[in-house]
């Protein structure tokens, strides 16, 4: 079945930098756009960054634009979420997202604090 595991959460101070991973299992993750959602205390779920199956397309919320980076490498099976010059409102939990077959796949999520 289809797995999403998230890791690399913590806390960091305003302006730090962190670099989640997301491990997926069960599917040809080769051939799959991946997802980094997040979502804030008493707010939505939103959209942080996308990429394509090769890579060589990504996405990003204007939000996070010039400051998180998507990558991926479909040897490890892995997508990974490098966050630079974090700010407290980047405080949420980051949830690793893929659409397959029309059904679509969370995973646990990690908890990123951004405080001093």
């Amino acid at each position: 079945q289809v797995q999403l595991v998230e890791s690399g959460g913590g806390l960091v101070q305003p302006g730090g930098s962190l670099r989640l991973s997301c491990a997926a299992s069960g599917f040809t993750f080769s051939n799959y756009f991946m997802n980094w959602y997040r979502q804030a205390p008493g707010k939505e779920r939103e959209l942080v960054a996308s990429i394509s199956s090769s890579g060589g397309r990504t996405n990003y919320a204007n939000s996070v634009k010039g400051r998180f980076t998507i990558s991926r490498d479909n040897a490890k099976n892995t997508v990974y979420l490098q966050m630079s010059s974090l700010k407290p409102e980047d405080t949420a939990v980051y949830y690793c997202y893929v659409l397959r077959l029309s059904v679509g796949f969370w995973g646990q999520g990690t908890q990123v604090t951004v405080s001093s």
